[in-house]
């Protein structure tokens, strides 16, 4: 039986109650019942019943959300991970380490926490999204995400070889840089003191240094000791990137810290097919000036030209000077000369004062000693202490000597102008930055690598390689959906036609349209990349449960419908929600 809706021409139509029959071999129908009359909501119970379904007396009080997890965010990460095919480089073998580590991954881009903290996230009976369930982890431990750790750090080498075989392949350049960050802890023996980039001088530190693509796509991580310097970690690269990547043909593009004169005579001179690009520190910048191999005339009609030094046989330097930098540089200088002016007035006055006056050659010292270079400026001062009195005075000729320099800085390279011209050497330099954006997410923007609590040297590795890969799907995130974040979209193919990489990076007029107006072309509201999968958590994954007369309860999945900007952000994910 069935209900039929049947046209009435200028009238209501008519609702019948049908069946269907066979008669010597044909299909029939016969009406059994009019039921025009009847309300609407009746007449779709009733279709409802007869489909097999079964009607209830009180639709809201039968209905309950059981239970309900944030899911979108969820699904966009997990399918980036699988669109980018993250998930078969890990391991082509499905197994419950394979998931475990996923997610880890996906919980490291959604909101990185400890892994304790993770395991509870994840495990069904506390958990805060939907990721344990799609993933079918069951219950989940701490214990459980160490031993997957264990079991990724031992994949790390094949997994990075895969990475570079897919992202370096007929590229040239590689960028590495290295950064620190800060330990908990002093069992570890990877922690050591050093150089802390991040202000922890009373902590242990290990060295991360991070290759990556020329756009910026990490390939490959390695942590050090926390006390070794930048051009110690060099060589370990270069190996992997000719002998485990198996690249014939390379340029290194590293920092004047990474890339000094020693490495360059040491590991990278008259090596076939490596070539490297770098830049020169002060000192050997003003040794240019002051052997008049560097004119700073240069720079009253060019902003960039390449000269040839003795002390630089078979190199290019290219010397370049940005005007914007140069203003940013002297009102620095500025501010730093006027902060410790600030300071040092203060001694002055404590020495002429009438009450508790500050005499005493050596304790005057001792009060300017702790000032004087607070800022990194105490070259610039002429200091005169005498038991009774303190003075200064700057230092007018240091200071014009050093704001000479201003804003000119000097690219080096071995690479033939015929494989990278003037321009493109400097915007390859440039590059870097990329690496050191890299660095701001992984150490504080999203994936929070810091701070460690591991203990074990291998485990210390698998978290920092783990938060690697976390950012590997973020920054492929990020490239889908930079039409809806503040990013500049259009950046890259900009960066590639920039006449003149000195000049100071132009915004697109699209990515100003998305400032000025914080919406999209398409009237969307624009987001960072945090605030965005916030708003896509909130396409939740509902348990419904329904009560039936006489019959037990029935239990079904439901996802909330997203709203018209959480279904652009999936389409530029080219992720699909699950019916």
């Amino acid at each position: 039986m069935y209900i039929d809706i049947i046209p009435n021409r200028q009238s209501p139509p008519a609702v019948l109650l049908r069946e269907s029959y066979r008669e010597h071999g044909k299909v029939k129908k016969r009406t059994l019942a009019n039921l025009s009359k009847l309300p609407k909501d009746i007449i779709d119970q009733l279709r409802l019943l007869l489909q097999g379904g079964q009607a209830v007396e009180n639709f809201e009080a039968a209905l309950e959300v059981v239970r309900s997890l944030p899911h979108g965010h969820v699904a966009a990460v997990l399918g980036t991970v699988i669109k980018t095919g993250l998930d078969q480089i890990i391991s082509q073998e499905k197994s419950r380490e394979l998931s475990l580590i996923l997610a880890m991954i996906i919980a490291r881009v959604l909101d990185p926490q400890s892994k304790l903290a993770t395991a509870r996230r994840i495990d069904p009976e506390t958990a805060a999204t939907s990721l344990g369930e799609v993933l079918g982890l069951g219950r989940v431990t701490e214990d459980d995400l160490y031993f997957a750790m264990d079991w990724l750090g031992e994949q790390q080498e094949r997994i990075e070889n895969v990475l570079a075989a897919k992202h370096l392949k007929g590229g040239l350049l590689v960028l590495y840089d290295i950064t620190s960050t800060y330990f908990e802890g002093r069992t570890c023996p990877l922690a050591k003191l050093g150089y802390s980039r991040d202000g922890k001088r009373d902590k242990l530190q290990i060295v991360v240094g991070l290759l990556c693509a020329p756009d910026g796509c990490p390939v490959a991580v390695e942590v050090f000791e926390g006390n070794w310097a930048d051009a110690r970690t060099l060589p370990s690269q270069i190996t992997k990137i000719r002998e485990r990547f198996g690249i014939e043909r390379v340029v290194l593009v590293g920092d004047r810290g990474m890339i000094t004169k020693a490495r360059i005579r040491q590991d990278l001179r008259d090596k076939d097919g490596l070539d490297w690009i770098t830049a020169l520190r002060a000192p050997q910048i003003r040794k240019l000036v002051e052997s008049d191999h560097l004119q700073l005339t240069l720079f009253d009609t060019h902003d960039m030209a390449e000269i040839t030094h003795p002390d630089y046989p078979d190199e290019r330097l290219i010397v370049c000077r940005n005007p914007v930098l140069a203003n940013q540089r002297a009102l620095t200088r500025e501010d730093l000369l006027q902060a410790t002016e600030e300071k040092l007035d203060k001694i002055v006055l404590a020495t002429s004062r009438a009450a508790r006056r500050l005499k005493g050659k050596d304790k005057i010292a001792l009060r300017v000693g702790k000032v004087i270079n607070k800022f990194k400026v105490a070259k610039h001062f002429e200091i005169s202490i005498t038991d009774e009195s303190f003075s200064y005075q700057r230092k007018g000729a240091s200071i014009a000597k050093e704001a000479a320099l201003d804003g000119i800085y000097v690219i080096r390279t071995s690479i033939p102008r015929e494989l990278l011209d003037t321009n493109a050497a400097v915007g390859a330099y440039k590059s870097l930055s990329d690496v050191e954006r890299a660095f701001r997410t992984l150490k504080s923007i999203d994936l929070k690598i810091r701070p460690i609590f591991h203990r074990l040297v291998e485990r210390v590795k698998a978290h920092v390689f783990l938060c690697m890969l976390a950012y590997y799907v973020e920054w492929h995130m990020r490239e889908a959906l930079a039409p809806i974040l503040f990013d500049d979209h259009e950046a890259h193919a900009a960066a590639k036609s920039r006449p003149n990489m000195v000049a100071p990076a132009e915004r697109s007029e699209a990515a100003k349209r998305k400032a000025k107006t914080k919406m999209t072309e398409d009237n969307l509201p624009v987001h960072s990349f945090r605030t965005l999968l916030a708003d896509l958590a909130t396409i939740t994954k509902n348990t419904v449960e329904v009560e039936r007369i006489g019959n037990d309860p029935v239990t079904f999945e439901k996802l909330a419908r997203p709203t018209r900007l959480q279904q652009r952000a999936l389409d530029l994910l080219g992720v699909k929600l699950a019916a």
